[in-house]
């Protein structure tokens, strides 16, 4: 038995096969095909734009997929009905390990400062239905139009403002653009369609998928700790130690000293070594990590 996964295609498909290796799946890419090959003989992969995932896993062309919450949202106001299972929030992007924002802008000279400015004008957005429902919902009634890319240089001729996916921002400032609001936040989520989810080989596939990617999220800018520290250092050792969970301390066949490993964010490494070595730690030893299962 397999199981057929979505993997997006597109800006997140780089990120995504990223971490599947840390998650321990290594999947290979092949420009001129459409079907990952896989180490895992269970899996069954296939390249989908994220736009489309929603649909594909839907309709039951795919067990499982990963893709936007904005696609998901996108899906659901197009065709309704409790039709995804909503298995897990992957919160990582094309450029960062953070949620990309939906946001409404304007030329920076433009007389633009709210939505309800907008009454009576053309929005230029790929995310359609979100955008629709956002101005629906406050009563403002504009016209949107599907962009098929470059919607940055829309405004102001061929539409007053857009609604567009950013990380930093810092497109939309080179095109002189101003955010107005934010629509949505999104991240990648893991979905499934009803059907696989209740089969019980296919739902635990999807879970133990699941629970491997999060574990490989969770990681991600962490590293271990372990060193040995008489005891009666350890207080003041530990005070110096900001641990994912409390450290684990264990006794040594010398019994004035034990070991002590820990977790901690890797961006501090360079300052809590030399406070570590000063507070009478020794054999101090950082290892990376590939998955943290909370």
């Amino acid at each position: 038995m397999t199981l057929r996964l979505g993997i997006p295609k597109g800006s997140l498909q780089d990120a995504t096969v990223q971490l599947f290796a840390r998650a321990g799946f290594n999947l290979y890419v092949s420009a001129r095909s459409y079907f990952p090959a896989s180490d895992d003989p269970e899996l069954e992969c296939l390249l989908i734009r994220a736009q489309e995932m929603a649909r594909y896993v839907a309709d039951g062309v795919l067990d499982a997929g990963l893709t936007g919450l904005d696609w998901v949202a996108e899906h659901r106001l197009a065709n309704g009905g409790p039709d995804l299972v909503r298995v897990a929030d992957l919160v990582y992007a094309k450029q960062s390990f953070g949620r990309v924002r939906w946001v409404l802008a304007a030329p920076e000279d433009s007389r633009f400062r709210e939505p309800r400015d907008f009454e009576g004008t053309t929005i230029a957005t790929e995310l359609v239905r979100v955008t629709e429902d956002y101005f629906r919902r406050r009563g403002v009634g504009v016209t949107v139009e599907f962009s098929w890319g470059a919607t940055e240089v829309k405004p102001p001729v061929l539409a007053a403002g857009i609604v567009e996916a950013t990380e930093t921002g810092s497109t939309l400032r080179a095109n002189h653009l101003r955010i107005i609001d934010t629509v949505m936040e999104s991240n990648t989520e893991l979905i499934a369609n009803e059907q696989a989810w209740a089969d019980p080989w296919k739902r635990t596939k999807i879970e133990n998928i699941s629970l491997l990617l999060q574990a490989a999220i969770a990681a991600h800018g962490r590293v271990g700790i372990m060193l040995n520290v008489r005891r009666s250092d350890l207080a003041s050792l530990l005070a110096l130690l900001p641990a994912l969970r409390r450290p684990t301390i264990s006794s040594l066949a010398d019994e004035e000293w034990v070991a002590l490993n820990t977790i901690i964010e890797e961006r501090t490494v360079r300052d809590l070594i030399p406070k570590l070595k000063s507070a009478g730690a020794e054999g101090i030893v950082e290892y990376p990590l590939n998955k943290i299962v909370m």
